[in-house]
């Protein structure tokens, strides 16, 4: 008795990828919150059992409960939409600058030449020493802040967009001319799939030095943001407030970049990083899709071709 397999590869095949799919989707994050939730457990026995006071760092259940009082009495949505606010403003100028200049230096080497060593020796200079310039400059407020988020921005989007220009193969673009591509194609075609990846790691650095500054920014005479919240736990010693705006920067500064990143996945989804895994399951079943499945007829029909050629032999 002879059983067939009816079930196609290709159903093996579509199946394999998306239980993977479905598998990253969810332990991706659960690995990502494995650490620091570990630390905030160990800490959290660790006070419970008398190991330390826990006044001057605070457990996280006494953090968790300063977020939500702050949450409750509406302060947390005010301080976090206004930082957020000097981020975005700061970022998008800081991006425009910088892609426009790094992109001029990359492909102009007069201009690389002109703006690339007085752009290095000012990206030498400390964020804190720009602060009493921009408030001479523009005052105590707003612009004074989104300025020096942006400057904090600039530098890594310039160094990104540069870099990547120059880093283009010229193999590459001799291609792209030997098959007569015009401006717009070559762009689009060559130069964009090159420069991109290395674009989107300045970005996401720029974004990151942009929650940094932010800090900086808001010192400057803030009465609202995250930053003010630093601020004003240090001067009234409440080291549980100070805890919970560090935390919230770090859940926006993650949310933000995982945004980013989620983003670029439509452009880079030829890099093996944001492409579906290739495993040994996906392997194997191209391996098999690659061979025909013999059937019950196509068996039955070899073995009547076989015994045939054996009866009529000699």
């Amino acid at each position: 008795m002879t059983m067939t397999l009816d079930t196609p590869v290709e159903s093996i095949q579509s199946l394999a990828p998306q239980s993977a799919a479905r598998w990253r989707r969810w332990t991706r994050p659960a690995l990502g919150l494995l650490l620091p939730l570990t630390v905030a457990a160990a800490w959290e026995w660790a006070v419970a059992a008398g190991w330390s006071n826990g006044r001057l760092v605070p457990p996280p259940s006494t953090v968790m409960s300063t977020i939500n009082e702050l949450a409750r009495s509406g302060e947390l949505v005010r301080h976090m939409a206004i930082t957020l606010e000097r981020v975005g403003a700061g970022f998008a100028l800081g991006v425009a600058a910088g892609t426009v200049l790094g992109a001029i230096s990359g492909y102009w080497e007069l201009a690389r030449r002109l703006l690339d060593p007085t752009v290095q020796a000012l990206r030498a200079i400390p964020s804190i020493a720009w602060v009493p310039l921009f408030i001479l400059w523009l005052g105590i407020f707003e612009l004074s802040k989104v300025a020096l988020i942006a400057v904090g921005v600039f530098f890594p989007i310039y160094l990104g967009v540069m870099g990547a220009i120059l880093s283009v193969d010229r193999k590459i673009v001799e291609v792209g001319r030997t098959f007569r591509l015009s401006g717009p194609a070559m762009i689009r075609r060559i130069l964009l799939p090159a420069v991109l990846p290395a674009y989107v790691v300045s970005l996401r650095v720029g974004l990151g030095l942009g929650w940094m500054f932010v800090v900086a920014a808001e010192f400057m005479g803030a009465s609202e943001g995250l930053g003010y919240l630093l601020i004003d736990g240090q001067q009234l010693g409440k080291p549980a407030q100070i805890l919970a705006a560090i935390v919230i920067f770090a859940i926006l500064g993650k949310t933000t970049d995982w945004l980013i990143e989620i983003a670029a996945m439509p452009f880079l989804r030829w890099q093996d990083a944001f492409a579906p895994s290739r495993g040994a399951f996906r392997c194997w079943c191209s391996t098999v899709s690659a061979r025909p499945i013999p059937t019950a007829s196509t068996r039955l029909n070899g073995f009547r071709s076989r015994s045939g050629s054996a009866r009529s032999s000699p």
